[in-house]
């Protein structure tokens, strides 16, 4: 990082922490004046709009600006993501830039966030339980992403074998996990006959 942009980025980080997030975006903005091309700045800049202002459409305006300019850069598309996961009205946009960002950073974070966005937002819980199972290919030993597959299987997919499957390594590595074990101890009870096959008709309450 350059010096003059790094003192910049610097100042902003302590402004919106100390409380200041207009002074913060004041020191960004008089740097981008002299580096209209700095992507990190703007990046930040984005970032204080956001989550110090409130002002996401401000805040998505200066990821996109970053992206036009460099439209590879991954830590745009992740925090675009991120602030538009969660709104409909962007799901087209969401999903073209997830589209891009899991060719250009495979990684496990990345493949559970958007099996999240499948799943919540688009309904495409096959394609979702696709990239979940991606993300616990590349970390298996992450309890987060065996308990969202569980869900998913759960309460969507009817998969009872596969949620047992999940539950079962998800307690095993978080075993105080009290929602697991109950969700654990209720399918069991409900789907799963003496002999540990899943029975042909029940019903398991949510």
């Amino acid at each position: 990082m350059k010096e003059p942009e790094y003192d910049a980025v610097s100042k902003a980080k302590r402004q919106a922490e100390s409380g200041n997030p207009d002074g913060a975006v004041k020191t960004l903005e008089s740097y981008l004046e002299k580096d209209p091309a700095n992507t990190t700045a703007r990046i930040q800049l984005a970032r204080t709009l956001v989550y110090d202002k409130k002002d996401m459409e401000g805040g998505i305006a200066q990821m996109e600006m970053v992206l036009k300019q460099e439209p590879d850069n991954i830590d745009a598309m992740k925090a675009l993501v991120t602030v538009q996961i969660k709104h409909k009205r962007y799901n087209k946009r969401t999903a073209e830039i997830y589209e891009k960002l899991i060719e250009v950073c495979p990684e496990a974070v990345v493949f559970n966030a958007y099996a999240i966005f499948l799943r919540l937002q688009k309904a495409d819980f096959k394609r979702s339980a696709e990239y979940y199972e991606k993300a616990i290919a590349l970390d298996p030993k992450k309890p987060e992403y065996h308990q969202n597959y569980s869900v998913l299987l759960l309460n969507d997919l009817r998969d009872y074998e596969k949620a047992k499957r999940e539950l079962e390594i998800l307690l095993k590595l978080d075993p105080e996990n009290e929602k697991a074990r109950k969700n654990y101890d209720l399918l069991m009870k409900k789907k799963f006959d003496s002999n540990g096959n899943v029975k042909k008709k029940s019903f398991l309450r949510r």
